[in-house]
């Protein structure tokens, strides 16, 4: 057996590089502790990119009497908010209602509970509303006069993933995209992981502790860990969305009641479109090619159609996506009923694993705070909790603290950043500052013209914005930077895809030459 090419000692070795990888591999290099982060592909590849990007308790769950989880999960809603105001942000959902659903007067005390559950500082409380008089009513069939509104949040997810995984760099960690774990074995001391990055040959880690956060594969890499455990099973359930050109001009979104018992939610997108989702189905297909079917596309086509004025049709899709949700396997019949709790276990039988089972994006956060408190205590690591009180990169718009301000007063600090680089068009300002918030000082350092941001190799896409990502944010792909760390995709020439691709390779060749050169 040859010796790898390079050797790496860890307290942790994190398997996963979604939501709850880079949470987890964030909050424990915040404590002190070494941590390597290995991601088969991109970070936020699969699950991770492909929620209903919502930051909210889970209205629905309440239904199934998971109060618990609604209480973390709104609690949660707000740390976020101030962590990261410039990818998530308030939004305000209408509810219709007609004749056949649940009583109004339930639904009103639902969001009446929900308003209750947990204090807010940021978000409004429900409300009934006359729909005639609602500019919300407007795109909705006219037998929709009465509704409720209440409030939650919107994340850019495959983002949230990318500023987590930043933090922990930052902090100290070794983030690994395209980087396969072939092989772990436990060893006296810890574990032996053998991994592959294309170009770098094989890569061994010994770490004190594993973490296995590998979303859809959880279970099948613990039994490969672990095959005398008895761990969880997991149900695969695929939620697709569809996006279609813009349905109405307001920003309130909104949720469908279907008679099926099924929420669909009709969400402000990228400024022109309109996204529609999700289903909720069991899945035992491939799980690195997930796709929304034909049946999938006119179900969610024909809800849309039930409510809007206007119908939507599978030809006025222009984009869609669909992901496995690794959930905890329950006793449910029916996939929407499926609990979205998370579990966590950790197997003793020799160096310790720890395994996690479930989630949802919103409380990734607290799943990670948890699960680095199991971590830290068995390493013997007494730093402590630290991330509800710290911004996530780029969001500390009015100082290193996490502020209500930074939600309340996001706006302005865009037009202050907009007339410090008035050289830009202002609103290519605004979408740096959407994606980046404070780090587009770090994008736009010493260029003080349009010539300094470099080619423009797509319409409002700057050679500047490539280095940037390809540098900081392990950008290496036209999808890694077309439809995962922005949706750029949506807005450019159908040719924008292979302009990327020959950057990448261009700037590929170039660090081939000064290799060999070396």
């Amino acid at each position: 057996m040859t010796e790898p090419q390079h050797c790496i000692d860890c307290d942790v070795l994190v398997v996963g590089g979604g939501i709850n990888g880079a949470g987890i591999a964030r909050d424990a290099a915040g404590r002190g502790l070494s941590v390597v982060l290995c991601e088969k592909d991109d970070l936020a590849a699969h699950t991770s990119s492909a929620s209903t990007k919502l930051i909210h308790g889970g209205l629905r769950y309440l239904e199934y009497y998971e109060f618990n989880l609604v209480r973390k999960a709104l609690v949660e809603r707000e740390v976020l908010l101030r962590c990261a105001p410039h990818i998530m942000w308030p939004l305000r959902f209408v509810m219709p209602h007609a004749q056949g659903q649940r009583p109004a007067w339930m639904i009103r005390a639902g969001l009446l509970l929900y308003d209750l559950l947990a204090r807010r500082e940021l978000l409004p409380a429900s409300a009934g509303i006359n729909l005639r008089g609602h500019a919300a009513g407007r795109p909705l069939k006219p037998a929709y006069t009465r509704g409720f509104v209440y409030s939650d949040g919107w994340v850019d997810d495959a983002r949230l993933v990318v500023l987590n995984a930043i933090d922990a760099a930052e902090k100290g960690a070794t983030i690994l995209t395209q980087t396969v774990c072939n092989a772990v074995q436990r060893q006296a001391g810890g574990w032996q992981a053998s991994l592959h990055k294309p170009g770098c040959g094989e890569i061994r880690v010994n770490a004190r502790y594993l973490v296995n956060a590998a979303g859809p594969w959880t279970a099948d890499f613990l039994h490969s860990v672990a095959p005398k455990g008895e761990g969880r099973h997991l149900r695969l359930i695929k939620g697709s969305h569809i996006v279609v050109k813009r349905i109405f001009d307001h920003d309130h979104a909104y949720i469908f009641q279907h008679p099926d018992g099924r929420i669909v939610f009709a969400i402000p997108y990228e400024r022109d479109f309109t996204l529609i989702g999700t289903t909720d189905l069991d899945y035992h297909g491939d799980r690195n090619q997930v796709a929304i079917d034909a049946a999938e596309i006119d179900y969610l086509c024909g809800l849309a159609s039930h409510y809007f004025v206007k119908p939507v049709t599978p030809a006025d899709v222009v984009w869609s996506y669909a992901g496995v949700r690794p959930l905890v396997e329950d006793a449910a019949a029916d996939a929407k009923a499926v609990t979205r709790d998370y579990r966590l276990e950790v197997d003793h039988a020799g160096a310790p694993v720890l395994s996690v089972f479930g989630g949802k994006i919103t409380t990734f956060r607290k799943l990670a705070e948890e699960a680095v408190d199991t971590i830290a205590k068995e390493l013997g690591n007494r730093h402590g909790h630290w991330t509800e009180h710290a911004c996530l990169p780029g969001g500390d718009l009015y100082g290193a603290e996490p502020q209500n301000r930074s939600v309340r007063e996001y706006e302005q600090w865009v037009i202050a950043v907009q007339l410090n680089y008035t050289w830009l068009a202002p609103q290519l300002v605004a979408r740096y500052a959407r994606a980046y918030g404070t780090r587009l000082h770090t994008l736009l350092d010493r260029r003080h013209t349009l010539a300094d941001m470099g080619e423009e190799i797509a319409p409002g896409l700057f050679c500047a914005e490539l280095e940037y990502l390809r540098r900081y944010e392990w950008a290496r792909t036209p999808q890694d930077v077309l439809w995962r760390r922005s949706k750029l995709g949506l807005h450019l020439p159908a040719d924008a895809a292979d302009k990327v691709q020959a950057w990448f390779d261009a700037v590929n060749a170039r660090a081939r030459e000064q290799a060999s050169a070396a």
